[in-house]
């Protein structure tokens, strides 16, 4: 998940162009983001990033199989933070008890689903998050791995069961990363869209990741944006087709230190934003946090911040992470429990929960 900056010159602005871009990103002030929330982990253990996943890896973020209490997290998070949207990372093995396919275990997904229902009772939004890195046990799907039929059927599956709630999101795909074809990969991503629609899902937030680890600081420069863009619901339109980009603040991008050294706002935020806007499109930061530091408050503050200028194209942000994370996690958004008392982490309470700066 390496940063890189975007030139202007991959959006086609001219030096003065980009400098009244950066001076002047939009005309009115700061507005409050829509969402804002928190991922809630623990499907998505035993992952790897080529796709590996173990199903006996996954610990389900659920005090009833001797997980956390992300029923509890979820509550605290609506009731005393304010949040209103959690991001559910699951594997696709996990889902269907590791065959290939669209066919639902009964009992892994029952399972996973006893999470997404306790989401939607807490009355926030719930995104369906395949943690796969845009493949099955090394092989990228539809180059080379799973079909796009085969990814198809297991999005029409998810769809069939969702289609009905309003709050649900379908999170198409974590970190996509070293695709052999950006252009082969929105198809892959239309597939799953068309899928979803056709099972009478027509009208929820569909999430559509990129290469470079959903990178937000390369969305537009490798390519991800313009294929991306392609992908249209049955009716040729993009209405609730929303790019997922991720975005740290560490020196690399990856979401592994403490320290923090940058609120991303000229070689991320702003590049986007200017693209969103010129091609009349919306992004959701799906994974952003930093260590419990001063440093990471420092940035993620003015990241915040920052993201309520853009509110006209970007949705919000959903922190990483909480559900089965101890606290002493490097980046743990999950509350400190002391006899049924949560308390959160210093980055929750001094920039990411939307109370912190109500």
């Amino acid at each position: 998940m390496m940063k890189a900056l975007l030139s202007f010159a991959a959006l086609g602005l001219s030096s003065m162009s980009a400098r009244a871009a950066v001076l002047a990103p939009r005309v009115t002030g700061p507005s409050p983001l829509k969402f804002a929330g928190v991922n809630i982990a623990g499907f998505d253990f035993g992952c790897g990033t080529d796709g590996t996943c173990t199903v006996s890896g996954a610990y389900p973020p659920l005090a009833q199989y001797y997980g956390a209490d992300g029923i509890g997290q979820m509550t605290h998070f609506v009731n005393d933070d304010g949040y209103n949207l959690f991001r559910l990372p699951v594997s696709w093995q996990y889902l269907t008890n590791n065959v290939v396919g669209g066919t639902l275990n009964s009992t892994t997904f029952g399972e996973y689903n006893t999470l997404v229902q306790a989401c939607l009772n807490t009355g926030a939004y719930c995104i369906i998050d395949i943690h796969n890195y845009a493949r099955w046990n090394g092989d990228v799907i539809g180059q080379g791995g799973p079909t796009n039929a085969q990814f198809a059927a297991l999005w029409s599956s998810l769809a069939t069961q969702y289609e009905s709630d309003s709050r649900v999101m379908f999170g198409i795909m974590n970190e996509p990363h070293d695709l052999p074809s950006i252009t082969t990969w929105a198809a892959t991503v239309q597939a799953a869209v068309t899928a979803i629609r056709q099972a009478g899902a027509t009208s929820q937030y569909i999430l559509l990741s990129g290469d470079n680890y959903s990178s937000a600081a390369t969305f537009v420069s490798n390519g991800s944006a313009a294929a991306l863009a392609t992908v249209t619901n049955l009716d040729g339109s993009t209405t609730n087709l929303v790019f997922d980009v991720h975005k740290y603040l560490d020196s690399d991008n990856s979401g592994t230190s403490d320290t923090c050294v940058t609120n991303n706002t000229v070689e991320a935020w702003i590049p986007l934003s200017t693209w969103l806007r010129a091609n009349d499109r919306l992004a959701i930061n799906t994974e952003t946090g930093g260590g419990n530091t001063q440093s990471c408050v420092t940035y993620l503050c003015e990241q915040v911040a920052y993201q309520k200028t853009i509110s006209d194209v970007l949705l919000g942000y959903v922190g990483w992470a909480a559900g089965n994370f101890a606290t002493s996690y490097v980046l743990s958004e999950t509350p400190t429990n002391n006899s049924g008392v949560l308390t959160d982490s210093l980055t929750v309470s001094s920039c990411l929960a939307p109370i912190a700066d109500a």
